[in-house]
């Protein structure tokens, strides 16, 4: 029988059926972090349970870390709390813990991959929706609550129904100036932050064979966004030269082994699949959002759409408005900016500084904006300066932060304050998301530095000397 890559991961991982009920399913590797396990930890403890595979289990601290001299003690209470239950859990059950300070540490889906934690038909989960980013490697990888966090700890599975799947299609070649971020974007605006509930998407089309892996992660990261449980793209030859070599991959004949099964991790020509949609490479264009979910968002030179023309109810869309101080039909280019944030499991990987990089080289920061450029991971960081990226932005007046989730959330000292608008390069821009009032359009990291050049939104193709379309 015709399977999709979906069915092929995941029927393969079921350790029992239950009639008429959920799956009991085997999980290759489970990601914690400070935030979700605290009460898990608290849970095995009060059963007197150890975690069965801590060979399975990573932890990193992320969340409510400061992007400022991590090398001090965290002011905040309750964040040093955190950080130190994750560092004694951990330790308690020998599990490898990359803190404060460690050459591993960063956000939980920038260092699982980068460490070849995230393989091609793994079962990945963490306490974090945005694990779907791991399905970037053919992976099925979803976020969990902390209930179920104690439940992978102590068993390795965990019972899930299985989710229908959708397979969205894109052919075609992107414009100038469209980067992955605006592809995801460009699809939640189509879907709305609904329109994949339940079901396992699956990205196939000529757009997603040409991305390269960060870009294919900042897709399936921002599935969720559209309701989806999680994000898959069949693994091909970028997706084994990115993995090969690195620390937790096989090696040696166990790499031959897990290739010869790697290679048979894609959807079959007469699978099935419950939703199928179609989409146009040509049609899209650098997007940006204009209201409080990521659904609501426009190409860049577009107008904010009138109500009428929304889905969902009118009062709902005019609060939504309301709280971001716009109104319908009011142009987004132009509009002032206060900060600009580049970073998150999103968006904070080196081929995103990169982008940012060109188009800052050789101009000046905009004296009216505060940038926050946080880099997902040490690695990252280096990488940035290795590759001389960090001089480029020193000389247009940026300064590179630490690595952590920084402004994503407002879990750390990085808030963006009330009544402030913050092009983000981040995945959520619900109200009070990157602080309490703030107000957040959700962009590319091209959008992002022509925002930080100029102090307000505009088109980078502007910048990119390149005649907008």
């Amino acid at each position: 029988m015709s399977k999709t890559l979906f069915d092929k991961v995941w029927d393969s991982h079921v350790v029992k059926h239950i009639e008429k009920g959920p799956d009991v399913l085997f999980i290759d590797r489970h990601l914690v972090h400070e935030v979700t396990s605290p009460v898990a930890f608290l849970g095995l403890k009060n059963r007197n349970i150890k975690v069965m595979y801590p060979e399975h289990t990573f932890a990193t601290a992320d969340h409510n870390t400061p992007t400022r001299n991590q090398h001090l003690p965290v002011k905040d209470k309750l964040s040093a709390n955190q950080l130190k239950a994750l560092e004694e859990n951990s330790k308690a059950h020998n599990i490898p813990y990359w803190g404060l300070g460690h050459e591993k540490n960063g956000i939980v889906h920038v260092i699982g991959p980068e460490n070849g934690i995230t393989l091609p038909g793994a079962t990945i989960v963490c306490g974090d929706s945005h694990t779907s980013t791991h399905g970037a490697f053919g992976a099925i990888a979803f976020g969990i609550g902390t209930s179920e966090v104690e439940m992978v700890l102590s068993t390795q599975c965990i019972m899930q129904p299985k989710a229908k799947s959708m397979r969205i299609n894109i052919d075609g070649d992107l414009n100038i100036g469209v980067t992955p971020k605006d592809v995801a974007l460009y699809i939640i605006s189509k879907l709305t932050t609904s329109g994949a509930t339940g079901y396992f998407v699956e990205y196939s089309g000529k757009v997603f064979r040409d991305m390269s892996m960060e870009g294919r992660m900042t897709v399936c990261n921002l599935s969720i966004e559209m309701g989806a449980r999680g994000g898959m793209i069949a693994p091909d030859e970028k997706t084994f030269e990115y993995i090969k070599g690195r620390e937790y991959t096989p090696k040696g004949a166990e790499w031959d082994k897990a290739m010869a099964y790697w290679k048979t991790l894609y959807s079959d020509k007469d699978a099935i699949f419950d939703s199928e949609l179609f989409f146009n490479a040509s049609e899209i264009e650098p997007m940006i959002t204009y209201g409080t979910n990521p659904g609501m968002g426009i190409g860049i030179k577009n107008g904010i759409p009138q109500a009428e023309t929304v889905e969902g109810g009118n009062a709902t869309y005019k609060k939504s408005l309301a709280y971001m101080a716009f109104n319908e039909g009011e142009a987004m280019i132009g509009k002032p900016i206060d900060f600009v944030f580049l970073g998150s499991c999103t968006n904070g990987r080196i081929e995103d500084f990169r982008a940012f990089a060109s188009i800052v080289k050789g101009r000046k920061k905009a004296d009216n904006v505060t940038a926050w450029l946080v880099p997902g991971s040490h690695r990252v960081e280096e990488s940035i300066q290795e590759e001389g990226i960090l001089d480029i932005l020193q000389e247009a007046g940026f300064e590179l932060r630490e690595p952590g989730c920084s402004a994503c959330l407002a879990m750390n000292d990085d808030k963006i304050p009330a009544g402030k608008y913050a092009v983000s390069t981040s995945n959520r821009n619900f109200e009070g998301r990157q602080g309490p009032g703030s107000r957040t359009l959700l962009a590319s990291p091209l959008v992002a530095a022509a925002a930080a050049i100029t102090g307000k939104v505009t088109d980078p193709r502007e910048l990119m000397q390149v005649e907008a379309v």
